[in-house]
This record gives C-alpha cells, structure tokens and sequence, in this order.
C-alpha cells in the first residue's frame, strides 16, 4: 500500500512538472506571479517563452537585416541575453498573434484557425480595449503610468517620474527593436503590445508605453516588424 500511495505522488508530481513545462514554454515554472489590478489578472513579469502553446518553437532572430524581413513570428534579446532574465523577450507582432508560416499570415478563417498561441494556456495577449480598462482602473488620469512602474532608477532612467507601483504591475524599461532591427531606449521606456490591429494601416499594431520621464500609461500604433515585450492577462 505505502509503495502504492508513493508511486501516485511521484506520477502526479511528474504530471504537473509536465503540465507547467508545457505552459511555460519548455520552462518548469512551480507558479506564474500574478498581480489583481481591478477586475483583472495580470502577470507581473514579462512574457519570455520561447515556444508557442502547442511547443513549436518561435524562432531567436539576432541578424538586423532578416528582422527587418520577417512577416511570421520571431523573438530577440535587446542586446544582451541578460537583459532576457530582467526585461523579457522582445516578440514581433507576428508572433503575437501567433503567425508562425506563412500559411497563417492571411486573415482567412481558415488561416487564422491555424495560428499558434503565444500566451500560456489560461492567459492570453490583452487587447486594446482590455488595456484601457486597466488604464480606467488606475484612474485614468496622467498618473496611471507612474502606479504601473517599478520605483527607483536602478533599471529606470533618472528620475522616472511618478513612479509609485502601487498596482504591482512591476513594469520595466525593456526598450524596444525597430522595424529595421535596431535595438532603442532600453533603460528608458517600456512597451508592450496588444493583440489589436490598427484599423487604418493593417501593418500596424496598437500598443502601450512607460517613459522614464513621464507618469503616464502612452497609447500609440507601430509597425507589425518592431520587438516589443509582452505582458499576459487571465482568460
């Protein structure tokens, strides 16, 4: 019986180290940290699998010049892999969106129900408007910025105004990789994508910012090709 009862708890203990592995892209995480800001679930680090969902792998793409050239998804450090362990990855948006081939670029319904998942199972990449809910939810004042940034300047640039993280959102300045591949502003701003397209420009995206200047959460649209870091919601 007692060598029974041990052989369960070990086959269910391997079952979840599985599980996790699977939902943190290959990466055996015991639990994901989880911020409540509202009526939502945030994570409350940077997105930085290098799978999709189902285990495919998302491919590290360091030359500038075949950055410039993706049209599927792709992920890179900003600089140095070290700056992976702080800030995250810096994912395209077509990796977002979950475009791994070129099969899946085109918005038919039968190529985008071949897309993968770039959000562990039972999170997802926010959308625009879920984005403005946090935005509401913090008060939806120029200050909203400086409650979703972590305090001081040892990752922030001098001064990083209003900086209070009173939401626990805990974000970062990863900086971003540019269109052409170059990478910008790490140490300075953080951006994050959403899972919106611009509806004027289908090869842009919506996405949100942190200054370190600056305490408000930015809105802007960008093209599809920039790295950007990704923070995932609760399903």
């Amino acid at each position: 019986m007692k060598k029974a009862l041990l052989f369960c708890f070990l086959l269910n203990c391997c079952s979840i180290n599985i599980i996790h592995a699977q939902l943190f892209g290959g990466l055996i995480k015991s639990s994901e940290p989880v911020v409540t800001i509202g009526t939502q679930k945030w994570m409350e680090e940077n997105l930085e699998v290098v799978t999709y969902r189902d285990g495919t792998v998302i491919p590290q793409v360091t030359d500038a010049t075949a950055w410039a050239g993706l049209t599927t998804g792709a992920w890179c450090y900003n600089y140095d892999p070290a700056n992976g362990a702080i800030y995250g990855k810096l994912y395209n948006w077509y990796a977002v969106m979950g475009i791994a081939s070129a099969e899946s670029a085109t918005p038919t319904p039968g190529q985008i129900a071949a897309r993968k998942q770039l959000a562990p199972r039972g999170w997802h990449i926010p959308t625009d408007d879920e984005w403005t809910t946090l935005y509401n939810q913090l008060g939806g004042n120029i200050d909203a910025g400086g409650k979703m940034k972590t305090t001081g300047t040892t990752r922030w640039k001098t001064p990083n105004t209003g900086a209070t993280n009173v939401s626990g959102f805990a974000g970062l300045p990863g900086g971003y990789r540019d269109y052409d591949g170059r990478f910008q502003l790490v140490g300075d701003n953080g951006y994050w994508w959403s899972a919106t397209e611009y509806p004027s420009n289908s090869s842009e995206a919506y996405l949100r910012y942190l200054k370190y200047d600056n305490g408000s959460l930015g809105w802007d649209n960008n093209e599809k090709k920039f790295g950007f870091s990704v923070r995932c919601l609760r399903d």
